[in-house]
């Protein structure tokens, strides 16, 4: 693990800028920890958050999860402990996947307790994760250029690719995965040589196609797809963008600089975590 690249990644969670945006939000939770992940569990009515709690590459034992309401109340402020920076989450089988560094930990959905955790061998960096229609799960390892696949119990080697230019977000629709790159060459502030995009990687050929008009636009975090739509998040600059085939990447919201993998209740809100405040922001869109 690069240790100067974390230290400046813990140090950007600091970083000050204007005011957030606050337009179509619905409501703010406070008092979480780094939270860098906000999913929607659809068969009990909430929101699972993961909190960081130090620096999002050591293993040092005081990350959990937490649950909130669907109105922004915390239900139970550690619903989960026992991880090291726990980041993205996917549901499947009645379980919660949720990528911790190299591994990726298992909880039983209708207790919240950790039941397994699963070593991703050569991880790096695991980021973010997200399940396909057949129930598989994926998780990117951002510092790897790799995305890896886990069937029940068993990682494998997905993709790994330089095209994939430090993936990041990823979200599974239909036949493909949506990708949110970081971008290349990545400097010990975090920023890049060159910035991220969109891209799109077909499940059964793993062929990655960068989506048009989207390449290239920002160094990229969180994203989720509504309809025709895809939702991304950048982290460096706080921004939320929206993005349609044939279109432009749109900014739609600022937030300070941390806003992390977003979630969605799969109709017309997003959650954005937003690092920097311990706060996760419910939005609205049109």
């Amino acid at each position: 693990m690069n240790r100067l690249i974390l230290s400046a990644f813990v140090a950007a969670i600091g970083i000050a800028t204007a005011p957030a945006a606050r337009a179509g939000e619905l409501w703010r939770a406070t008092g979480l920890e780094q939270p860098e992940s906000a999913l929607f569990d659809a068969a009990n009515n909430r929101i699972i958050v993961s909190n960081i709690v130090g620096n999002p590459g050591e293993a040092d034992g005081n990350g959990y999860l937490s649950v909130l309401s669907l109105d922004g109340k915390t239900v139970t402020q550690h619903w989960t402990d026992g991880m090291d920076a726990p980041k993205g989450m996917a549901i499947s089988g009645g379980k919660l996947y949720v990528a911790d560094i190299t591994k990726v930990r298992v909880v039983d959905l209708a207790s919240g307790k950790l039941v397994a955790s699963i070593a991703v061998p050569n991880a790096v960096f695991l980021n973010d994760m997200t399940s396909d229609h057949t129930g598989k799960v994926y998780v990117s390892d951002m510092l790897a250029d790799t995305i890896y696949r886990i069937d029940g119990d068993k990682p494998e080697l997905f993709v790994r690719d330089p095209l994939l230019a430090s993936p990041n977000g990823v979200f599974a629709e239909g036949d493909r995965l949506i990708v949110a790159s970081w971008g290349k060459g990545i400097k010990p502030d975090f920023s890049t040589a060159a910035p991220g995009g969109l891209l799109s990687v077909d499940l059964a050929s793993k062929a990655i196609s960068p989506l048009p008009g989207a390449q290239t636009f920002a160094d990229l975090d969180g994203v989720i797809v509504l309809g025709d739509t895809i939702y991304a998040t950048a982290y460096m600059t706080g921004t939320l963008y929206r993005y349609k085939v044939g279109g432009a990447p749109e900014a739609v919201a600022h937030f300070k600089p941390g806003s992390a993998d977003i979630g969605t209740d799969g109709k017309s809100i997003l959650y954005v975590p937003l690092m920097n405040e311990g706060e996760v922001a419910a939005l609205k869109i049109d």
